[in-house]
């Protein structure tokens, strides 16, 4: 993995911090004596002249990470909102680190320590949270305004961190000196094989992207492909792509949600959309794809996915992704997506394959690629506020994947009459 320089240690000079009053004294009493009980791990706590000390001692520690505090502030948004104050505090610049993955990995592994200060002083405002995110459930009108909400960010934006497929999903690395380019082409070229795609195959794939998966499909698998959006820009840009490309008579893209597809296909693919519909709306969205799907079909679906113990907690609270990045997220878990596929379907699951490592490789590179044209994502009007808020959400998914908190799996689901080999 590329060591990258973040937004925290380019900005931190500019931060000028805010008097103490007792609050914020009272709050760096607690979190540092909650921090004293990091078993895993060493954490090394800078503050002015001060520094402290936590877990392991760090010739024996798997994960070494340093904070350096710039305003004490930093405390009291931590005590109050939990994990969310932690990112809030990074994206105004109250706390930086050489290395914030890192940072993230450690108090994953110390898992049960921040779940002890996100439960017992940030309740109330975890509360306000969860109001605010059950306002944004993913019905018709609510998934288009949430997805929106990310992807009116601008194209030009992606295009500056994402290669130039500009798939904004989990690539599959086909060796160790592998690009990002090589990689999403490699994942494309992957998925095809595993619906087993021929030229006499009409793909639909929910959940268009960019276009880079349907124009795959046509033009190195010879098949018609429909797919679908709900994003304006994506479509626009999708369009100019696929007439670029001269692929109008095989693709039909479509501003649609899905729950207004209609048709037989003899192939379904939805890749990293499945996060988007929500814990409500699962039984929908695998019962509608069994029924666009023709009776003797294959799905592929890649999907990031949490770990099964802690889906019934997760869905019902609300973290930093949710808050800032993807209102109406909500991640499914393997035993989740099984359950629906066995109760809402007559698909039976005939492959499942765990890519998660390729995910925060993926990462690593998006966050490389974005600071190396920093300058450019200030150009199009993104202050430092941003920059950091981006930066934290790119580290806190690195450090998922790596210590697999989350997970990215490619599901292959069969009708009842598909007879073939796997």
């Amino acid at each position: 993995m590329r060591v990258i320089q973040g937004a925290g240690q380019a900005s931190a000079s500019k931060f000028k911090p805010v008097s103490q009053s007792w609050l914020v004294r009272l709050a760096r009493k607690l979190v540092l004596d909650k921090l004293k009980g990091i078993e895993r791990g060493h954490l090394l706590v800078e503050e002015g002249e001060h520094s402290y000390s936590f877990g392991q001692a760090q010739e024996q520690a798997e994960i070494s990470a340093q904070i350096c505090v710039h305003d004490p502030i930093s405390y009291l948004q931590v005590l109050l909102n939990g994990t969310i104050g932690s990112g809030e505090a990074y994206m105004q610049g109250a706390w930086t680190s050489d290395s914030p993955v890192d940072v993230i990995r450690l108090m994953v592994d110390n898992m049960e320590l921040v779940e002890g200060i996100d439960s017992r002083w940030s309740y109330l405002p975890r509360l306000g949270l969860r109001w605010l995110h059950q306002l944004k459930v993913n019905h018709r009108d609510g998934s288009r305004k949430n997805i929106s909400a990310h992807y009116d960010l601008g194209n030009d934006f992606f295009q500056l961190f994402l290669d130039r497929t500009m798939l904004y999903s989990s690539a599959v690395y086909p060796s160790a000196d592998a690009i990002l380019y090589q990689a999403s082409n490699y994942k494309m070229d992957l998925i095809c094989r595993k619906l087993q795609l021929k030229a006499t195959d009409h793909l639909l794939e929910i959940g268009a992207g960019w276009g880079a998966m349907a124009i795959h499909a046509a033009k190195y698998f010879g098949c018609k492909v429909t797919t679908t959006t709900i994003s304006q820009k994506q479509f626009d840009y999708a369009r100019q792509w696929v007439k670029y490309e001269g692929l109008e008579g095989q693709i039909t893209l479509l501003l649609q949600d899905y729950r207004e597809l209609r048709g037989k296909y003899d192939k379904i693919v939805s890749i990293e959309m499945v996060e988007a519909v929500g814990h409500e709306f699962h039984k929908t969205f695998f019962a509608g794809c069994s029924e666009l799907l023709k009776e003797d079909g294959l799905m592929l679906m890649q999907a990031i996915t949490i770990r099964d113990q802690r889906y019934q907690q997760y869905r019902k609270e609300v973290d930093f992704i949710q808050r800032y990045i993807f209102p109406g997220g909500c991640l499914p878990s393997i035993q989740v997506v099984a359950n629906h596929i066995g109760t809402s379907t007559d698909m039976q699951i005939v492959g499942l394959e765990d890519i998660t490592a390729h995910y925060a490789r993926t990462i690593n590179d998006w966050r490389a690629a974005f600071f190396d044209r920093i300058g450019k994502v200030r150009d199009l009007g993104f202050d430092e506020c941003f920059v950091r808020m981006w930066d934290f959400y790119l580290c806190y998914c690195e450090a998922g994947f790596l210590q697999r908190v989350i997970g990215t799996v490619q599901f292959v689901f069969a009708k009842p009459r598909y007879l073939g080999g796997f």
